[in-house]
C-alpha cells in the first residue's frame, strides 16, 4: 500500500487561522465563478459559469450573469467539480495521528527515526507530555501512572524494513524506558518497542491471538512487531484518549480534507479498533455544535469476535442516525488482512516459502446470517476485501441476501486489490459497488517487495481490475483510506488513469490495460462515491443544489494525463461556504 503522504499539508491546515462559519447554510456566500470548465459529476457541460446565491447555486450558464454578485472569480479555464465525496478514510484516526509521533511523511528508515528523536525530545519523559494527543485504548477507563509516559503515532511504511517487520531493537536504541507504539500507514501492523512489550506481558510464552501474527525470533521471543489482531495484545493496555484529543483529531483531519476539496467522507471505521475509542461520539458533538462541515457518514463496526449476531444489530440499531450531516447507515467488516503480511485471504496458497491462505476473520456461515441480519435491518454493508477469497466470500454472502432491498442497495466491497476475473462481472449482477483506493494500483515499493513476490505471476495479473469493473457495468466509488495513504483525490486519479505514479519504485504502468479514462475516475470519485453516502447534497453540480464544490488549479481535461498528479485544489465550497480559499490562505500565511 502506498506510503502516506501529505502530513506537512495537514499540520498547516490545523495551524493556520480556520475560517469560521454561521450555523446558517450559505449566509453571505454570494459569488459568481466565471469562465469556467464545469464538471457536473457525470459530464462536462457546456457552460463557462457558476452563481451562487445564499450558498446555493441558482445558475449554471455562461457570460456574465444578468445580475452579478459582490464577488466574482475568474477561473481562466480552471475546473470545477462537485465536491470529492471520499468513500473510504479514517478522518479522525489520520487527525489524532497526525498530532501525535506522525512519521507519515518521513522518505525512509533515517527519517522516521529522526522524527521519533525529534518527538521524543520536544515532549519529554513527564507523564503531561505524553497524554496530549495518544492513539486511544478501546475503553474509556484511569490509566496506571507507568503508562502515561507512552510515545504513540504512526504512519510507517512496512518497505523500510526487510520483510516488512521492524524491531523493537530499533526503538529501544532511542528510548529503552519510554514505551513506544506506532501504527503502520495501513493499520494493519504495530511497531512496538521493549518498554511496550514488557508492560503488555508480551513475551515467548504469549500464544498467538486468533487472527494475529507475532513476528518472532528463533527462540519465540517477540521481535518488536505485531500484525492484525496481535496489536491489541499491546493496545490494552495504553490509556484512553480524551474526547477532546478525539474531537481535536476529527477538526484536524476535517481540516485536510477540505484543504484537497473533500467536502463529504465515508468514515470507514467508527467503533473501537487498535487503540483507537470510537470517533462516534466525537462525530455527534461536532455535528450538534455546528463544527462538523462536511456530510459524514460513520460505517459502525463490526467486531471479529461477535458470536450472538441478532445481539449486535440490535446494538447498532441504538447506534444508527439517519438524519442530518453525520449519518451511521452503514455497517463496516473487515473480511481480511492484507498482502504485505500475507494475512490477506486467498484460494491459493502464497508463492513465497512461507506459504499460508491468509486470514479470514469470519465463516462462511458468520458473513451469511450477519449480512442477512443486517440487510434485513436497512443497514448498508462496507466490506475491506484485500484478497481473492475474502472478495469471493464477500460476494457469496451478498448473493445469499436474495432479492431483498436489491433496488436501493448501497452495499460494497472496498480495496479490490485482488480480484478471480470470474468474480469480476458478479458485482455488477449483484448491484454492489466496487471501493476503488486507485493510489494503490502502481509499483510503489510495497508492489514491488512485498506484493508481487508473495502473489505469483497469475494473481499479480489481477490487480485492481478498474478496467474491467467498468466494462461489466459495475458501479464504482473512489476513496483514499487515509491516513493509510494521502487523501488528494488529484493523486489517486493520476494513477487510476496511469496505473503509475511519478514517485513509485517503478515507474512502469502495473497492468495498464486496467486504467480507466478521466471522466470514469472524477464520477467515481465524486457522483459515485456519493451514491453510497445516499446523499442529496453532493456529488452533483446542479441549479438550485447546495455548493458542494471544488476548483482545480487547471483543466486537467486539456493536460496530458501524465500531469495529472500536478493538479491542485484551490477553493472548496461545503454546505454552501468557503472552507478552503488558497489564495486567502496564502495571504494570511
Amino acid at each position: 500500500m502506498h506510503r502516506s503522504t501529505g502530513n506537512d499539508i495537514l499540520r498547516s491546515a490545523f495551524d493556520a487561522p480556520r475560517l469560521t462559519f454561521d450555523k446558517e447554510v450559505g449566509r453571505n456566500m454570494n459569488l459568481d465563478v466565471l469562465d469556467v470548465s464545469i464538471f457536473d459529476g457525470h459530464s462536462v457541460l457546456p457552460a463557462n459559469r457558476i452563481s451562487i446565491r445564499d450558498g446555493i447555486i441558482t445558475e449554471i450558464g455562461t457570460g456574465e450573469a444578468a445580475e452579478p454578485a459582490a464577488t466574482t472569480i475568474t477561473a481562466t479555464g480552471k475546473l470545477i467539480t462537485p465536491g470529492f465525496v471520499d468513500a473510504h478514510v479514517h478522518t479522525t484516526f489520520g487527525g489524532q495521528e497526525s498530532l501525535a509521533c506522525d512519521v507519515s511523511g518521513a522518505e525512509d528508515l533515517d527519517a522516521v527515526l529522526e522524527v521519533i528523536r525529534e518527538y521524543l525530545a520536544a515532549t519529554g519523559h513527564t507523564a503531561s507530555a505524553a497524554t496530549d494527543h495518544p492513539v486511544s485504548a478501546a475503553a474509556d477507563r484511569p490509566a496506571p501512572a507507568e503508562n502515561r509516559a507512552w510515545v504513540t503515532g504512526g504512519g510507517w511504511s512496512m518497505a523500510d524494513f526487510p520483510g516488512g517487520a521492524p524491531s523493537a531493537a530499533v526503538l529501544d536504541e532511542l528510548s529503552p524506558d519510554r514505551p513506544i507504539i506506532l501504527l503502520s500507514a495501513d493499520h494493519h501492523s504495530a511497531w512496538v518497542n521493549s518498554a511496550a512489550m514488557n508492560l503488555a506481558g508480551l513475551d515467548a510464552s504469549t500464544p498467538t491471538p486468533r487472527g494475529g501474527v507475532i513476528e518472532r525470533g528463533e527462540d519465540g521471543t517477540p521481535t518488536g512487531c505485531l500484525h492484525e489482531s496481535a496489536m491489541d495484545l499491546v493496545t490494552a493496555t495504553l490509556p484512553a484518549a480524551t474526547d477532546s484529543a478525539i474531537r481535536a483529531g476529527l477538526l484536524a483531519g476535517q481540516n485536510y480534507l477540505h484543504r484537497l476539496g473533500v467536502t463529504a467522507w465515508m468514515d470507514a471505521i467508527v467503533g473501537d479498533y487498535s487503540g483507537h475509542r470510537s470517533p462516534y461520539d466525537a462525530y455527534v458533538q461536532s455535528h450538534d455544535a455546528g463544527d462538523l462541515t462536511a456530510e459524514v457518514v460513520g460505517s459502525l463496526w463490526w467486531p471479529r469476535d461477535v458470536e450472538d449476531i441478532d445481539a449486535q444489530v440490535a446494538v447498532l440499531l441504538e447506534k444508527r442516525r439517519t438524519k442530518g450531516d453525520f449519518r451511521t447507515t452503514s455497517v463496516k467488516f473487515m473480511l481480511d488482512g492484507i498482502v504485505e503480511s500475507r494475512t490477506a485471504a486467498m484460494s491459493t496458497e502464497y508463492s513465497c516459502a512461507c506459504g499460508g491462505f491468509g486470514t479470514s476473520y469470519f465463516t462462511r456461515e458468520h458473513l451469511h446470517r450477519a449480512f442477512a441480519a443486517l440487510d434485513a435491518a436497512g443497514f448498508d454493508i462496507h466490506c475491506h476485501a484485500i484478497g481473492d477469497a475474502a472478495v469471493k466470500a464477500a460476494l457469496d454472502a451478498f448473493d445469499a441476501i436474495g432479492t431483498g432491498r436489491a433496488c436501493d442497495r448501497r452495499h460494497h466491497i472496498a480495496h479490490v486489490q485482488v480480484v478471480d476475473p470470474v468474480d469480476v462481472p458478479r458485482f455488477a449482477e449483484l448491484g454492489i459497488t466496487a471501493n476503488l483506493q486507485a493510489l494503490w494500483a502502481c509499483h510503489d515499493q510495497q508492489m514491488i517487495d512485498l506484493n508481487v513476490p508473495c502473489l505469483g505471476a497469475e494473481r499479480t495479473g489481477w490487480l485492481y481490475p478498474f478496467k474491467s469493473f467498468a466494462e461489466a457495468g459495475t458501479h464504482l466509488a473512489m476513496g483514499s483510506d487515509w491516513p493509510v495513504s494521502t487523501a488528494d483525490p488529484w493523486e489517486a486519479i493520476h494513477v487510476a488513469v496511469n496505473r503509475c505514479h511519478p514517485d513509485a519504485g517503478d515507474p512502469a504502468p502495473l497492468l495498464p490495460e486496467q486504467a480507466i479514462d478521466l471522466s470514469t475516475a472524477l464520477r467515481a470519485y465524486t457522483s459515485g462515491s456519493a451514491h453510497l453516502l445516499r446523499s442529496e447534497i453532493n456529488g452533483r453540480l446542479c441549479t438550485g443544489a447546495v455548493a458542494n464544490l471544488a476548483l482545480a488549479s487547471e483543466n486537467p481535461f486539456e493536460l496530458d494525463p501524465r500531469g495529472l498528479v500536478e493538479v491542485q485544489n484551490e477553493l472548496t465550497i461545503a454546505g454552501g461556504r468557503i472552507v478552503f480559499d488558497a489564495a486567502a490562505a496564502e495571504r494570511q500565511s
